[in-house]
């Protein structure tokens, strides 16, 4: 299974992401990075964003991205437990 990889722009902190990247680092399965731009600069200005797995997840709050994030991994990890045979 892969490890999800989740990504952080350092200009979005404003908005609250500074927490959830603390509290994700903790997590030993998932590789969290801290960028100084992703290139999503509206989004950004506008609202607590993160991508996950190189898709952008948005909520109004931090608390709410928070939620998010942990859905698109709790999916991506279903996707890929997926028995196709």
């Amino acid at each position: 299974m892969m490890r999800p990889i989740i990504e952080f722009c350092q200009s979005n902190m404003h908005n609250g992401t500074d927490a959830i990247l603390k509290e994700l680092e903790n997590h030993p399965d998932y590789d969290v990075v801290e960028y100084g731009c992703l290139g999503n600069c509206g989004q950004c200005y506008a609202m607590p964003y993160a991508l996950v797995n190189g898709e952008i997840v948005s909520a109004d709050d931090a608390d709410s991205l928070y939620t998010l994030i942990k859905e698109k991994i709790a999916e991506a990890d279903a996707w890929a437990n997926l028995d196709l045979d």
